[in-house]
């Protein structure tokens, strides 16, 4: 396909975006849902927690998939997946049934993260590929806050399966346009021989520039999860914050992320796309450790926690498009399983840091040490991907 004929940027935006809204929007309905159903909590939170897994496997999945059999009728199978899955779930009488749904959904929804990302690449050239892709996590970062918000206003006046009706909804769209708007964008030259799938994670992971990129992205974009799930308990038992305003302070932080990529769609034409990621780090780790200075100083306050939070979040919000872009670059023959395998190292990154930042007895101690160390992880592994990448094409 000519790269001067992308597919439309709020279509692959919408697809992207899907996949972490239906995780996102059921968080509000989950005490209706337990009532119902008559399920534990920590039943109903297995429904979130299969969501995540199904996420980071599909990713490693469709990636290999899509470099072999094509981009199109790959994400056209898992599109349908989710919308199936979404009207399964819907219709449900039994907890254990609903978390299958949930992993059905999950694996569904993750074609349209790894595919779109994907498509964008196969379609523009470096630099044009991270302004798009940039402007496509600009409205993706949008889902965590506003799905909630959609999720708890169905939920509340039509059930909790009138979230379930939507997702399928969408899902049904997104098979549509898909169908309609979406034509091949893999190169027939770039096809994986046979026996060629197995083969492609393993060129990656062996590759410095791949791996570099994947953990020095993880460390500088996913690592916030540390301090978004421990968040309210800095700033509620340790700062005496009352509860209404503990949910805000962590809004603050995705504000930041939000500003960063807006502010990276302004860069990317003007500042070489192999610097970028390294310089927006640098910003992030200065801020984490500004954020342990705070805590290992007895200064914690909100300001000296969410403040330098809000530029840790800027500074994520500029590498990521930048060092995504790299990663599913390194080998043009498999753009599709760099793009899934990158978005799996993501969400281990995340989950890693998320676990560790569980282990100490300070939370916001714990929390600016894992944001610190991670994001001098990240430096160094840009630095080792810097050096062993080819040029950029």
């Amino acid at each position: 396909m000519s790269r001067s004929t992308s597919p439309p940027l709020w279509l692959l935006t919408l697809i992207t975006f899907s996949g972490t809204f239906a995780m996102h929007i059921f968080v509000p309905a989950l005490p209706e849902a337990a009532r119902t159903l008559g399920a534990s909590i920590g039943q109903m939170q297995m429904t979130m927690s299969v969501y995540i897994f199904g996420l980071a496997i599909g990713q490693l999945a469709y990636g290999p998939l899509s470099d072999r059999y094509g981009r199109r009728p790959v994400l056209v199978a898992g599109l349908m997946l989710y919308a199936a899955s979404g009207l399964g779930a819907s219709f449900l009488g039994d907890v254990h049934q609903l978390i299958v749904a949930r992993l059905l959904q999950a694996l569904g929804g993750s074609a349209g993260m790894v595919i779109g990302r994907a498509i964008v690449r196969d379609t523009t050239l470096p630099q044009e590929s991270a302004r798009r892709l940039a402007t496509m996590n600009l409205m993706v970062a949008l889902g965590p806050g506003a799905a909630p918000l959609i999720g708890g206003a169905l939920a509340a006046s039509f059930g909790w399966r009138s979230i379930f009706y939507g997702l399928s909804l969408l899902g049904m769209a997104n098979v549509l346009f898909a169908l309609w708007l979406l034509p091949e964008t893999r190169s027939a030259k770039d096809t994986p021989k046979g026996g060629g799938l197995a083969r492609n994670y393993g060129k990656l992971l062996v590759s410095p520039a791949f791996v570099g990129f994947a953990i020095g992205g993880g460390c500088a974009t996913t690592s916030m999860y540390a301090f978004l799930s421990v968040s309210p308990f800095i700033f509620s038992h340790q700062l005496g914050r009352p509860d209404y305003e503990v949910g805000l302070y962590p809004a603050i932080l995705i504000a930041g992320l939000w500003l960063g990529t807006v502010a990276a769609t302004r860069l990317i034409p003007r500042v070489p796309i192999d610097r970028l990621a390294v310089g927006a780090n640098v910003v992030s780790v200065l801020a984490a450790l500004v954020f342990l200075a705070a805590v290992l100083s007895g200064h914690l306050t909100v300001l000296s926690a969410i403040g330098p939070m809000f530029v840790f979040g800027m500074g994520a919000g500029i590498a990521s498009p930048a060092a995504l872009t790299q990663a599913i670059g390194v080998n043009p023959h498999v753009i599709g399983s760099a793009s899934g395998l990158y978005g799996f190292s993501q969400m281990g990154v995340g989950a890693i840091c998320t676990a560790l930042v569980g282990l100490g007895g300070d939370p916001a101690l714990t929390a600016a040490i894992i944001l610190s160390a991670a994001g001098v992880i990240g430096q160094v592994s840009f630095w080792v991907a810097l050096r062993y990448r080819a040029p950029a094409t």
